[in-house]
């Protein structure tokens, strides 16, 4: 449904006119500097872990605000600062990611992408064209001495989210230090442009990958009965955990496990003598989590016992849900309801189940994330998808959005029952 609000209802009118116009005209001043750079990292995408030349290239982007940069070691990810008020006022933040995905592009426009089985799938590069001209608009405003008030704020340009472990690299390097509130965006081609979605509370699963190693005798196809097959021992443990993991919980409860990898074997006459086995589950409160994942780790040994296979299973990966502050996604309705061509405030009802390290940010600040309508041309609307675009005029929309929520976040006299 639509949200209707009066705009910024805690500060005096006098400090709401101009600033935000400003907002406006120096992100709509930079819309085809925003196509240039979402375009550039659309055709030369990194994956998770190899992001050295999309730093140096958001870098490289990021010093024409004249703002400290700061990369890391590894030449991956870059946070850029401005300290606009005194040294003793919290930051405010806000994050892009910037990793592709293991994807084949299909049926690409003139600026698909340049490398094999990699793409911007997910709108990674969207997110950090946006985050850097949030930067830039924010270092203007300071610039110019534009700010109504007060106001120091932080770029995080991050890597790795796909693979769960970029946020916890940045805070590791000091992304939230001095930091008393984070923002950010997902792209969402499911909803047209000019609408942004928003959601109090659990806006995201948490995601846990799981991997289980199964060891048994390998022999010959003919005579199974002198083996141990993993294979058999393997289909029974997918069976079981599609089958039982749901019963598990409440019925009004979500959760979801898929199997994405079985691997095992190289002939069709041979039983093998190992097989492996990769998935993730997903859900909505910390204590769905850890029975999901006690109640696999039982089946697991249950079915190893039976079957005799010795296996191992492991947890590599995980990252709690997207938990979106109260107020400070009130602060986005209201930003949102400053946009002076009107723009549609879509209340989610329903939290997705896709997987977010920006919740990881929000274990140590408050933090809110908003769905920004990108719907394409090409009438794509599934994400990790092949043929995955945007409507490109949504970047200016984006960047608008973040340099508002930051500076409304700043006002001393902008107080919210949370």
């Amino acid at each position: 449904m639509s949200y209707s609000h009066n705009t910024f209802p805690s500060i005096s009118k006098d400090k709401i006119l101009g600033w935000t116009d400003t907002v406006d005209e120096i992100a709509i001043s930079l819309s085809e500097k925003l196509i240039e750079i979402r375009r550039h990292l659309h055709m030369y995408p990194e994956p998770s872990g190899e992001e050295i030349q999309t730093t140096k290239y958001l870098a490289e982007a990021l010093q024409e605000t004249g703002c400290p940069l700061r990369i890391g070691e590894d030449g991956r990810g870059v946070l850029v600062d401005c300290q606009d008020a005194t040294p003793d006022i919290p930051f405010v933040a806000f994050r892009g990611d910037m990793d592709a995905l293991w994807i084949q592009e299909m049926d690409g426009p003139e600026y698909k992408s340049r490398v094999d089985e990699v793409m911007h799938a997910c709108g990674h590069d969207a997110h950090s064209a946006c985050a850097v001209g949030t930067a830039m608009v924010l270092a203007e405003m300071a610039n110019k001495k534009s700010f109504p008030w007060p106001v120091n704020w932080r770029g995080i340009l991050q890597p790795s989210e796909e693979v769960s472990t970029g946020a916890r690299e940045m805070i590791e390097r000091g992304a939230l230090e001095d930091v008393k509130a984070i923002f950010s965006l997902h792209m969402d081609p499911s909803h047209t442009m000019g609408t942004i979605c928003v959601k109090e509370g659990a806006f995201s699963a948490a995601c846990d990958e799981f991997s289980i190693s199964l060891t048994g005798e390998g022999g010959h196809g003919a005579r199974p009965h002198q083996t141990i097959d993993p294979i058999a021992a393997g289909a029974l443990i997918i069976s079981a955990l599609y089958q039982q993991i749901p019963r598990l919980l409440d019925a009004q409860d979500t959760s979801v496990i898929t199997v994405g990898q079985f691997s095992a074997g190289h002939s069709p006459n041979v039983i093998p003598e190992t097989a492996e086995i990769k998935g993730t589950f997903r859900t909505l409160s910390p204590t769905n989590r850890d029975l999901v994942k006690q109640h696999v780790v039982n089946l697991v040994n249950g079915i190893a016992q039976t079957t005799g296979c010795r296996v191992e299973i492991d947890f590599p990966v995980g990252c709690p849900g997207v938990t979106n502050d109260s107020t400070l996604t009130q602060i986005l309705r209201d930003a949102a309801s400053s946009f002076p061509e009107g723009l549609t405030i879509r209340e989610l009802n329903r939290s997705s189940m896709g997987g977010e390290d920006f919740a990881e940010y929000q274990q140590l600040v408050p933090g809110t994330m908003f769905r920004l309508g990108c719907h394409p041309a090409n009438g794509c609307t599934t994400l990790h998808s092949p043929h995955f675009d945007i409507d490109e005029r949504s970047l200016v929309l984006g960047v608008r959005m973040l340099a508002k929520a930051v500076i409304l976040r700043s006002c001393p006299e902008f107080h919210y029952e949370s």
